[in-house]
């Protein structure tokens, strides 16, 4: 009983560990990422005036609209620069983000002027800290398009000058390639007027984003690509998710072994109770009922090991995330998140009810047909 409580219990920690996980990059990738993004199928950009905006908000799932607008460009602050791509918003992106509470240092202007905020590992690149800024603007230098080679080779690109006003810290893959800026500043460095590279949409909390998805596809046809959070990071969620269930695999692989404990003491138990299955034989007891005795035997002590090792699991991970027991240092959080989910708690179930069935049926069938 107690080897099949300790398996249990390491499948309900390390799911709720892995769907802690899930639930923080989920919740770090929506202080940046919207719930859907819209392309265009050809090009880079497309005319604001073209897309059907109205027929969108008409949705009763959209919340927040955003039109979008992004390139790589190069940020330079005096004798340092680096490489970056300069994403136009309109203000609305920090209410559907909440990106403006995950300033460390500034804040966000939402007005149309030529004002920056940096990802950390940029302004990190350049050695910015607005706190002791030399210069007070950065330079934006991008290529023309379209332009033949000039005679001056600084004619082929647009310079303009920003000035930077809050640095924020989301995580490291939007800290080091994102410089936030208002759209009609960013469509003026990029030559993008009446232009825009994406359409961003926040949902109401709780609509399924998929099927919110395939309504917006079918409006807009095949002219644009509609895709949600998890598909702009598919990697990340699909290597958790699987990540989650190899570990499930090898805990289940492990609660197996623990099973042959249950085969061990389900075969001494026939062996040393051998005079009395004749004893109730003699009484009248058939070979079926023999069977069940022991049969439910060893289905009690798998059901008794499963349920204590299951409330152990919650009471731990309860305590985890109540108390902190386990921290993390440098960290994004102060301590590793856990979520404790209810199917999670079936599938781990239905594996130790298979399980146990397996390992109470087999010394019961062999054994007892042996010795009856």
């Amino acid at each position: 009983m107690l080897g099949i409580a300790v398996g249990t219990l390491a499948l309900v920690i390390v799911l709720s560990a892995f769907n802690g996980l899930e639930d923080l990059v989920e919740k770090l990738y929506a202080s940046f990422d919207p719930d859907i993004k819209i392309e265009a199928t050809k090009g880079k950009t497309f005319e604001v005036a073209d897309f059907p905006k109205d027929k969108i908000l008409q949705l009763e799932e959209v919340v927040f609209y955003n039109h979008a607008v992004e390139d790589v460009v190069l940020v330079k602050y005096m004798e340092k620069q680096t490489i970056a791509t300069l994403k136009g918003v309109e203000p609305q992106f920090y209410e559907m983000t909440g990106l403006d509470t995950l300033m460390i240092e500034g804040q966000v202007m939402r007005d149309d002027s030529n004002k920056i905020v940096l990802g950390y590992g940029i302004a990190d690149k350049l050695s910015l800290y607005l706190h002791n800024m030399v210069v007070e603007q950065v330079s934006i230098i991008v290529p023309k398009k379209g332009l033949a080679k000039a005679f001056v080779p600084t004619d082929e690109f647009t310079r303009k000058f920003a000035i930077p006003t809050g640095i924020f810290s989301v995580n490291p893959d939007f800290d080091t390639k994102y410089v936030v800026t208002p759209l009609r500043f960013a469509q003026n460095v990029l030559s993008y007027e009446g232009k825009i590279s994406s359409v961003e949409l926040g949902l109401k909390p709780g609509v399924n984003h998929e099927e919110v998805k395939e309504k917006i596809q079918a409006i807009l046809g095949d002219d644009y690509v509609v895709k949600t959070r998890h598909e702009l990071n598919e990697l990340i969620f699909k290597t958790n998710k699987t990540e989650k269930w190899i570990t499930f695999l090898i805990l289940t692989f492990i609660l197996v072994i623990a099973s042959f404990n249950i085969i061990g003491s389900l075969t001494m138990l026939i062996i040393d109770k051998k005079k009395d299955i004749w004893i109730l034989r003699t009484m009248g007891a058939s070979r079926k009922i023999i069977k069940r005795l022991f049969f439910m035997e060893g289905m009690i002590i798998n059901l008794a090991g499963a349920i204590s090792g299951m409330v152990l699991g919650a009471i731990i991970c309860w305590l985890q995330t109540q108390f902190g027991l386990l921290r993390l240092e440098g960290s994004v959080v102060e301590f590793y998140p856990i979520k404790l989910e209810l199917m999670d708690f079936l599938y781990i179930t239905i594996i130790v009810l298979i399980i146990g069935f397996l390992a109470s049926w087999y010394p019961v069938r062999v054994l007892t047909k042996r010795h009856l």
